[in-house]
């Protein structure tokens, strides 16, 4: 596959700096939005990974909205299924997997070599060309609100590229409708935690797939204890 090159960064930096404002806006107007943990954030360089549990479509939108304007993790970057996955997604076909998904930050993880360093290849570059990375641990949406068991593939990153990884809960998005979210009533918050550096995560010098696993799950662990701490 052709290597990505840095000129990359522009088409998602135009669009997530396209859409800040509009989502400052529509969050503060429509919903009560709490947004806690961006000191964890001070003295942090770019390139980080950014954990979070996955509970809405919007998820995406929502962390990189959470930073302040033009911060110096933007753009974001993720982690997606291939193209292949949406084909029977209905509408999601026409923006999942596409151009568009792309220009907004997103590479598909290769899937069926159960190998992480080849899944991941794009996200490694990605994180070494100083670009910050969202990845959803638990692989994809939960499908009932509670989180799942982790995937691997972040620690991997962490654990090949050195760079931390910042725990991100999100809250309030769950099944949350069009009706609910414009009712001004709706509460919803992003709480950052302390980063979690490569040593951290307990890994031995030559760590196995079920390592990689293992040291996910203490990152999960992490969201979990940041999950009601806006709400209390």
């Amino acid at each position: 596959m052709r290597p990505i090159r840095k000129f990359y960064f522009l088409p998602p930096f135009l669009l997530q700096t396209s859409i800040w404002i509009p989502c400052f806006i529509i969050f503060r107007i429509f919903t009560s939005i709490k947004i806690s943990g961006l000191d964890n954030l001070i003295g942090l360089e770019r390139g980080l990974i950014f954990a979070a549990n996955h509970t809405s479509e919007l998820d995406p939108i929502l962390v990189p909205s959470s930073l302040p304007f033009l911060s110096r993790f933007m753009p974001m970057f993720y982690t997606s299924r291939e193209k292949s996955f949406y084909i029977k997604s209905g509408w999601r076909q026409i923006i999942y997997g596409g151009l568009f998904f792309k220009a907004w930050g997103s590479y598909a993880v290769r899937v069926g070599k159960k190998d992480y360093q080849y899944a991941l290849e794009n996200h490694i570059q990605i994180i070494r060309d100083g670009g910050s990375l969202c990845i959803f641990p638990e692989g994809k949406r939960t499908p009932d609100g509670e989180l799942k068991k982790a995937k691997g593939g972040v620690a991997f990153l962490s654990h090949i590229t050195g760079v931390p990884i910042v725990p991100v809960a999100i809250e309030g998005l769950f099944g949350l409708s069009f009706k609910r979210f414009f009712s001004r009533k709706h509460k919803f918050g992003v709480s950052f935690g302390s980063p979690i550096y490569p040593q951290n995560l307990l890994l031995s010098n030559n760590p196995n797939h079920q390592d990689f696993e293992e040291a996910a799950e203490r990152v999960m662990k992490e969201i979990s204890l940041l999950l009601g701490k806006n709400f209390k």
